[in-house]
C-alpha cells in the first residue's frame, strides 16, 4: 500500500493533509476565537470528558493556552494542530508528554459535536501516527480515554492500538470527579 502523506511547512507552521477537504494545521494565535467559541457554545457536551472546559471561561483563556503552545522552547515543543474540514475549524489534535529519550508520546484530541461520527478524528489520528513513526522517530504512541467515553475508545481500537489496562482515577473531570482511563498503545513494530 502506498502512503499518501502531504506535509507543508511555512515559517514553523505545518499543514498535514489528511484527506480531500480534511487538514491538520499547526495551532496559531488566530485560532483562539474558533477554539473559544466552540468550547463556549458546547460546554455541556465537551465538558463531560474534557477537564479544561471548566477553566476556559473567556477568550483570553484560549489565547493563553495557544501562547503557551507556540512559545514553548524547542526542546519541549509539542505539535498541536487544529482539525480543519473544508478549511473550517472542527477540533484539536496533537501530541502531549512526548519523551524523546524513550521515543514515546501520547495523542490527545477533541472534536466539535456537529462533526462527530464522520471519521474525522480516526483519519486524523491515523495521519499523526504515521507522522510520529516516520518523522519524529517515535517508537510508542499512547491514547488514554475515559471509561464510558465509547466514541473516543473506538478510535484507537479501530486503528489497531492494543488495550493495556485501566489507569484508575487517572483524570479529574468537572464536578471534582475522578475518571478511570482506558490506556491503549501502538508500537512502530506493530505495523
Amino acid at each position: 500500500m502506498i502512503k499518501v502523506f502531504v506535509m507543508k511547512i511555512f515559517c514553523n507552521q505545518m499543514n498535514i493533509q489528511v484527506s480531500p477537504g480534511l487538514e491538520l494545521r499547526s495551532l496559531m494565535l488566530s485560532d483562539a476565537h474558533d477554539i473559544f467559541h466552540t468550547i463556549d457554545s458546547q460546554r455541556a457536551y465537551l465538558g463531560r470528558w474534557l477537564p479544561f472546559v471548566a477553566y476556559t471561561k473567556k477568550l483570553s483563556d484560549s489565547e493563553k493556552f495557544i501562547e503557551s503552545v507556540v512559545n514553548t522552547p524547542e526542546d519541549r515543543f509539542e505539535h498541536i494542530f487544529t482539525i480543519r474540514k473544508q478549511n473550517g475549524f472542527v477540533g484539536l489534535i496533537g501530541f502531549r508528554d512526548t519523551d524523546p529519550i524513550n521515543k514515546k508520546t501520547e495523542i490527545g484530541y477533541w472534536l466539535s459535536q456537529p462533526f462527530q461520527k464522520q471519521g474525522i478524528v480516526t483519519q486524523s489520528v491515523r495521519r499523526l501516527v504515521e507522522f510520529a513513526f516516520d518523522h519524529m522517530e517515535i517508537n510508542r504512541i499512547q491514547i488514554r480515554c475515559a471509561v464510558g467515553n465509547v466514541a473516543s475508545q473506538k478510535i484507537p481500537e479501530t486503528l489497531g492500538f492494543k488495550f493495556e489496562g485501566v489507569e484508575r482515577e487517572g483524570e479529574l473531570l468537572a464536578g471534582n470527579v475522578f475518571a478511570d482511563l482506558m490506556v491503549y498503545s501502538k508500537l512502530k513494530s506493530d505495523g
